[in-house]
């Protein structure tokens, strides 16, 4: 593919039919009431000069090279800031406007390098574009004059320059920052010839509040703001669309190449998910696809203690499948078992676990997910009938109340929280349930009209004192719940109990009676309310519980089933949801049904010509516990770092060592594979082709930008790994394990690459009823046919602060950073964050002589670890937080066993610590040791 220009239509476009015609050069255009002069050229067919104006931000009327003529009204106005009339006559070039396109243009030249040949921009500027377009021969004013040429560079951000002596002060940085990011950390210091683009109070990008999110860049018409990329290899000459493979937003990109090599990735304008916006890590932290340090070539050993041995694929392969047989012989069919990855595409997870199955003949596959969202699927499943959320991304749009839950969006799902801030610019209220004061409750130009600062492990008492105040002040939809729904009346009994009640959960809580109650009136009587939520709702004993508990409140209050409303996950990984969507739970085939019914596993037994089992297999936390017994001998993981990711690591470790073969399919030598016997390199998502489906069931293209650089995509080695143990499994190309996905699951029954390829992306279910997907789930009835109320009773956690350990550890994610880390530390992204530091009350500092960066000793009844400590009040008295992305802190070697009560995802969120001061000496030699060992180990 060439490299891929998508118009620019110059004003973001209007709602509404096209009921107001205009003539733009005698040419006719209808468009919708509100569309400016320049977007109706643009739709004509006719090209209007511009620099400051763009459709991915409101008029500016900046650059005044967009001047028109317009029968019957005096002067040159601005197209982009001028409103087609009915019958308006628009004439785009006449010499007028020609002669105040060029003087324009000859000021703008006059204070500009003349480096055109030699700037990296050169073929990719506007501003010389515009010069060729308004046909500017000569600058007349000369360049001896005062001018900015001068100005200092700013080369302090790690992926992108600021040169101001190319800036225009177009303001598009500026207002690319405010409206599409929702940070305004730049702004226009300064008037008239004083005026420049300025980070903050004299400071440099890289110490300002600016995210890196790359907006600024992409709105920039200048080389004012320019990737480093481009700079060093040139402007690219190729693009390739694909899907990020970070977060479970699913941002569409378009990789754009010089030769075979990468230079930069463009957020996708017609990205279903992003819509041409983007965050530091998928726009620019994908250096690690090339690192130094990735695996290139298979290794096998006979022990863990001896050193790896470079083999080629067939002996790699042939050795797996060898021990595998092998260890079945002898300790039988259910001693082997694989682990799924969220990062992998669709069509990789799914012929994993059709290999489990179908090859290992048992149904011992689990996915990463267990450890996240797994919650989601099983509540949403009982309430609902569907386990996924409810909405699409550009539902947030029609929200008036916004509720988040267990969340932190400006730092986990960044591109779908400038969306969410958006919003609430309009005038959308929010309401945010957290014990940490994260960045939505108050950051420039938005507050949330509640923080209810719950203690941690006490969500379901919330959600149920939330539903008592809907029940009992009579704020429940009745009309929706009596048409809709199905237990209300068990469920409102419950909920309207005086120990429900806002005053009685107080004291279990910490929040305020009269905050909460508030809170749901707010909710319950908005036109529409939404929820959105992560792992601070899924990752607990009663993380199941407390995702009906939100379904309940939903329902109750009518909140189900159109736009602007709904309970919706956002998901951790990259392909959280198409992980469990592929059947990698050992319960269920794909799309969430049963192996027990014999009609479904008939399915897959004609198609698979094998008998399949209709007893689960064992869940991950099963995978260990039989590990440790001596009755679970082999494990596949499957582009997952269980050593770091999983909790009590203590616990997954011995698992790990007592096991005769462990393999492990990544791109790098991560800690799962220090147990590993045999490392299978994995392909980065440049490589891949195939799918991810988002969080909010947005299946996306991913396009191979490169060839695997291990010389095998991650679908055949799977494939071989399976024929090498007697089961015969071959696929030309990853569309034809798609066919089959959509042939066995009645939610993928309409999905194929072409009309991917045709409608950019999906939501499921996409079949014969919704050929083209399904944005908003549950419109008329739900997934089950009625919603379900289930009662959620509240009952504390067995993790409980004692005098030994009084303090509960919750953990999260950072903007800079993903998941272990893997990836994002092997970029430039270390530079905001190149460590895990504890977050520790003032209070809770001061009575342990703590100071801000000092070394601290983290403790739990399961183990410790050593980090550096950063005194903040983000959270109340008794609580400390941490993330989880550098092995060298390793927090779960902190966190313990107890789980969720239906699903075992592990309760992350709940830890009951002591936190101490570590002595000066002992500080040091810690971090030299731990510097010597990660010398070692990299």
């Amino acid at each position: 593919m060439s490299l891929l220009k998508e118009p620019d239509f110059g004003t973001p476009e209007r709602p509404g039919e096209a009921t107001v015609s205009v003539e733009v050069d005698g040419l006719a255009v209808s468009v919708p009431q509100g569309t400016s002069v320049l977007r109706a050229a643009a739709l004509a067919g006719v090209d209007v000069p511009k620099l400051c104006a763009t459709d991915s931000l409101e008029a500016f009327g900046s650059c005044r090279l967009c001047v028109v003529e317009i029968d019957g009204r005096k002067g040159t106005p601005a197209s982009c800031t001028t409103p087609v009339a009915e019958g308006m006559r628009v004439r785009t070039q006449t010499p007028k406007v020609a002669k105040l396109r060029q003087g324009v243009m000859e000021l703008y030249l006059s204070d500009h390098p003349l480096d055109c040949l030699t700037c990296p921009a050169n073929g990719d500027c506007e501003l010389q574009d515009m010069a060729g377009v308004v046909g500017l021969r000569q600058v007349r004013y000369g360049y001896e004059g005062e001018n900015h040429l001068a100005a200092e560079k700013d080369v302090s951000n790690p992926y992108f320059d600021f040169d101001p002596s190319k800036c225009i002060v177009c303001s598009c940085c500026v207002r690319a920052c405010g409206e599409v990011q929702g940070t305004f950390a730049l702004t226009i210091e300064g008037r008239g010839f004083d005026s420049k683009v300025s980070p903050g109070a004299g400071e440099p990008f890289q110490d300002s509040e600016c995210v890196s999110c790359g907006a600024c860049v992409q709105a920039c018409p200048t080389a004012t703001l320019q990737e480093r990329s481009v700079v060093d290899l040139g402007m690219p000459t190729r693009s390739v669309v694909t899907t990020c493979a970070y977060c479970g937003v699913g941002c569409s990109f378009k990789a754009e190449l010089r030769g075979d090599q990468l230079v930069r990735m463009v957020p996708y304008k017609d990205g279903g998910a992003n819509e041409g916006h983007s965050c530091v890590k998928g726009r620019f932290a994908f250096g690690y696809a090339t690192h130094p340090d990735r695996v290139m070539k298979p290794m096998v050993r006979e022990k863990t203690t001896d050193p790896w041995r470079e083999v080629e694929w067939d002996e790699a392969i042939a050795t797996v499948a060898t021990k595998l047989r092998d260890i079945q012989q002898r300790y039988g069919p259910g001693s082997i078992g694989a682990i799924s990855s969220s990062r992998c595409t669709n069509e990789e997870v799914y012929v994993l676990q059709k290999m489990v199955r179908a090859a290992f003949g048992n149904n011992n596959v689990d996915t990463c997910a267990r450890v996240c969202h797994s919650p989601t699927g099983y509540g949403l499943k009982q309430t609902f009938g569907e386990s996924a959320g409810t909405q699409d991304f550009r539902s947030v749009a029609r929200a008036d109340v916004i509720m988040v839950i267990g969340a932190n969006p400006t730092d986990a799902h960044p591109v779908f929280a400038s969306r969410m801030k958006r919003r609430l610019r309009e005038g959308a209220d929010l309401i945010v349930i957290d014990p940490r004061r994260i960045d939505l409750v108050r950051s420039p130009h938005i507050e949330a009209a509640h923080h209810l600062q719950l203690k941690p492990s006490t969500n379901v008492a919330v959600i149920n004192a939330l539903a008592h105040v809907v029940v009992t002040e009579g704020l429940a939809d009745k009309s929706f719940v009596a048409a809709r729904c199905e237990g209300f009346e068990e469920w409102a009994e419950f909920v309207a109990r005086p120990e429900n009640g806002p005053e009685a959960t107080e004291p279990i809580t910490g929040v305020p009676a009269g905050e909460l109650r508030a809170a749901a009136r707010l909710y319950a009587q908005a036109p529409n309310g939404a929820i959105y939520y992560g792992l601070g709702v899924t990752e607990h004993s009663q993380g199941s519980t407390m995702v009906m508990g939100m379904a309940n409140l939903a329902m109750a209050c009518g909140n189900v089933g159109r736009e602007g409303v709904g309970v919706n996950p956002l998901r951790g990984q990259n392909n959280v949801q198409g992980s469990c969507d592929m059947g990698s739970f050992p319960h269920e085939f794909s799309g969430y049904r049963h192996v027990a019914d014999d009609t479904v596993r008939t399915v897959f037994e004609n198609l698979w010509g094998r008998e399949l089992l209709p007893e689960p297999g064992l869940r991950i936390p099963n995978m260990f516990d039989a590990a440790l017994d001596g009755d679970f001998r082999g494990l596949f993981v499957q582009g997952e770092d269980i050593a770091q990711s999983d909790p009590n690591l203590h616990h997954v470790t011995a698992a790990l060592a007592s096991m005769e073969l462990v393999v492990v399919q990544d791109l790098f030598l991560n800690e799962t594979a220090k147990f590993a016997h045999v490392l299978l390199p994995g392909a980065s998502f440049l490589e891949k082709d195939g799918t991810f489906t988002n969080a909010e069931r947005r299946v996306n293209r991913v396009r191979a930008v490169m060839p695997p650089k291990t010389g095998k995509h991650e679908w055949q080695i799977i494939c071989d790994l399976a024929t090498a143990m007697g089961y015969p499994m071959a696929y030309d190309h990853p569309r034809q394990i798609m066919d089959e996905i959509a042939q066995v699951t009645p939610t993928f029954q309409g999905v194929s690459y072409e009309l991917l390829d045709k409608l950019g992306s999906v939501q499921w279910p996409c079949n014969a009823e919704a050929p083209e997907g399904t944005p908003t789930m549950h419109v008329d009835d739900f997934t089950r046919g009625k919603g379900r109320f289930v009662v959620t009773n509240y009952v504390p956690t067995d993790e409980r602060t004692t005098s030994r350990f009084p303090l509960v550890l919750t953990t999260g994610r950072i903007l800079s950073q993903y998941n272990v880390g893997a990836q994002t530390r092997r970029t430039n992204n270390v530079a905001w964050h190149a460590e895990d530091v504890l977050e520790v009350h003032p209070h809770d500092a001061e009575v342990r002589g703590i100071g801000d960066g000092d070394t601290v000793r983290l403790a739990s009844r399961v183990g410790e670890t050593t980090l550096r400590a950063c005194v903040s009040d983000r959270m109340p008295p008794g609580v400390v937080y941490t993330t989880f992305h550098h092995p060298v802190t390793g927090a779960n070697v902190v966190t313990t066993e107890i789980s969720d009560w239906a699903t075992n995802c592990p309760e992350y969120k709940v830890t009951a610590v002591q936190v101490a001061l570590v002595h000066p000496l002992e500080a040091a030699a810690t971090g030299a040791a731990e510097h010597d060992r990660l010398a070692v180990r990299d």
